[in-house]
């Protein structure tokens, strides 16, 4: 019996995912077998075959954006009656095509330049990309040969003539690209203006003249859907938030005194490996709630304060920076914090992390300490109020000549929602409670 595979459903605020299909109609395949990889905004993952089969029919494109529980394809036997799966998915094509997919596709070779196979309603018809380079490098289109879609000419018909040395001034190049005033309808270039425009030939190569093939090498590397999603946020961030920047130092003996004691007893006790990453997130976790507005959101006209503090913890990942939450930090142990945070920072290397445990982060921490960094000024995540960037520790002297192990903190706050001297007031608590260490675990 012919089985139905769906998109799966990660995460209740999930409502669709981009997919890469593994598998073609016709293949055959084992249960278990990878069918397709999807990925969310913020997480990738993977679906295994329930069945083994042919697969009948895929009803999805490669790298369309398909509905959570819509079908993506039928796996059974050649010969069964799928009709009742037909129609379930949306129809791949009825997703709007993109433009960079439509110059990419397919399409007979013209055997001549440009003529009136290149026009249409008396236009030039150009894409907006290869339009765009012959505008910018003087590209004689009249010796273009078009191999896009209908006889239109793409990007790559653009390059070639480029390589080849096809370019004319910029006077003559703007008639052909639509900066002339020609005698076609409104006053486009038309198919008699440009067999009147004079013929060009290869610029002459010159002792300074680069060549153009050194123009022309470069690698476009296609943004992830992370990388978009990371983009569009901080873009966001700096563009509607008042942030401002306090940086500040502790003396780390005490932390780095107590993280030794823990490395040398932790077996004995059980313990987790405890970081001094897992001791700053801890000590947030406890001060945090003194400071109110700035374990909040800011939401235009109110500030909402949270109870529990729910900590975003910045994780560097090959997908790029992803941000998991550690839910009521406030409750848990140093022991606890310290195995949760390690849980979901290899959940979100991984890349197959739950979309849930990517929101509801009410204050974060990021810590560039391990890669020498001595200050920065990290990003707000909206509607957060608040981000702390935790530096590497350097040495200092004291009055009496001896040096002393002093960490950085530079603590980013929303000025809509924060004022300087309570932001200031924080982080003298926190360094404060990291300099005392062991008087914040008895409290």
């Amino acid at each position: 019996m012919a089985v139905g595979v769906v998109m799966p459903k990660q995460g209740q605020f999930v409502e669709s995912c981009i997919i890469e299909l593994r598998v073609k109609e016709g293949d055959k395949v084992n249960a278990g077998d990878i069918l397709f990889g999807y990925e969310t905004d913020k997480a990738s993952f993977e679906e295994e075959s329930p069945v083994a089969g042919t697969v009948l029919k895929v009803l999805v494109k490669d790298g369309d954006d398909v509905p959570c529980l819509n079908t993506v394809m039928v796996i059974g036997e050649p010969g069964e009656d799928i009709s009742e799966f037909i129609g379930v998915a949306k129809p791949a094509e009825a997703v709007e095509a993109k433009e960079e997919k439509a110059e990419a596709a397919p399409a007979p070779v013209a055997s001549q330049p440009v003529s009136t196979a290149a026009m249409e309603d008396s236009r030039l018809k150009i894409s907006p990309r290869a339009k765009s380079i012959a505008e910018s490098q003087n590209i004689d289109l009249s010796k273009a040969v078009p191999t896009g879609p209908n006889g239109r000419i793409i990007e790559r018909d653009v390059m070639a003539l480029a390589e080849k040395g096809y370019k004319v001034n910029a006077a003559a190049a703007s008639e052909y690209t639509g900066g002339r005033e020609g005698t076609g309808l409104g006053g486009a270039v038309s198919t008699a203006d440009l067999a009147a425009a004079p013929a060009s030939e290869p610029a002459p190569a010159t002792s300074t003249a680069q060549p153009a093939s050194f123009t022309a090498e470069y690698t476009d590397v296609k943004l992830s859907s992370v990388r978009k999603v990371i983009s569009k946020a901080m873009h966001a961030s700096l563009s509607e938030l008042a942030q401002l920047t306090n940086h500040f130092s502790f003396d780390a003996t005490a932390i780095l005194a107590y993280r030794e004691r823990v490395k040398q007893n932790a077996e004995k006790l059980g313990l987790p490996n405890i970081t001094l990453n897992d001791i700053v997130l801890y000590a947030v976790s406890r001060v945090l709630k003194k400071h109110p507005d700035l374990n909040a959101h800011f939401l235009g006209d109110v500030v909402r304060q949270f109870s529990h503090v729910n900590l975003g913890i910045a994780v560097d990942t090959e997908r790029g920076l992803l941000v998991p939450t550690l839910f009521g930090a406030d409750t848990l142990s140093l022991a606890e914090i310290s195995r949760k945070a390690k849980e979901l920072a290899a959940a979100a290397q991984s890349g197959r992390i739950s979309p849930d445990l990517l929101t509801g982060g009410t204050f974060t921490v990021s810590n560039l300490g391990g890669l020498g960094v001595e200050m920065f000024t990290p990003i707000i995540n909206p509607p957060q109020t608040g981000i702390l960037g935790v530096c590497n520790i350097t040495y200092r002297l004291k009055k009496t000549g001896e040096t002393y192990p002093a960490m950085g903190l530079s603590l980013t706050y929303d000025h809509r929602a924060v004022d300087g001297a309570p932001a200031s007031r924080f982080m003298r608590d926190l360094c404060t409670a990291l300099e005392n260490f062991d008087m914040l675990l008895a409290l």
